[in-house]
């Protein structure tokens, strides 16, 4: 399966859409861009992953590492899903503790303002 990416600003946010598999073969495409997003300035990001059919845990571990990335620039990294099978992979792991989970980028923007 192919992974899209793409960026899109809203308002003061950098959105990462997302769309395929985050695997291991796959990951490191996704790091990419967060890092390329952190480094140009933009630590306030929405990963939305409402198009996203797997995730494994090197995906997991990309989405941890950009988070470690945002808040050490003072930034945030919230997401998008509202897949059951996706968001059950956050709750197994324990990281919907740690990351803010929303049903829509509107939803996510709203809680960081």
């Amino acid at each position: 399966m192919e992974l899209t990416i793409t960026t899109r600003a809203v308002d003061e946010f950098d959105v990462i859409e997302i769309g395929g598999e985050i695997d291991v073969y796959t990951a490191p495409r996704l790091r990419e861009s967060i890092v390329t997003a952190v480094e140009a300035g933009h630590n306030r990001l929405i990963v939305d992953v409402q198009q996203v059919q797997f995730l494994d845990s090197t995906g997991l571990g990309v989405l941890v590492g950009a988070l470690k990335r945002v808040r050490g620039e003072g930034g945030s990294l919230d997401i998008v899903c509202t897949q059951e099978r996706i968001l059950k992979i956050f709750e197994i792991t324990g990281l919907d503790k740690v990351f803010g989970l929303h049903a829509s980028v509107d939803d996510a923007r709203a809680a960081r303002a």
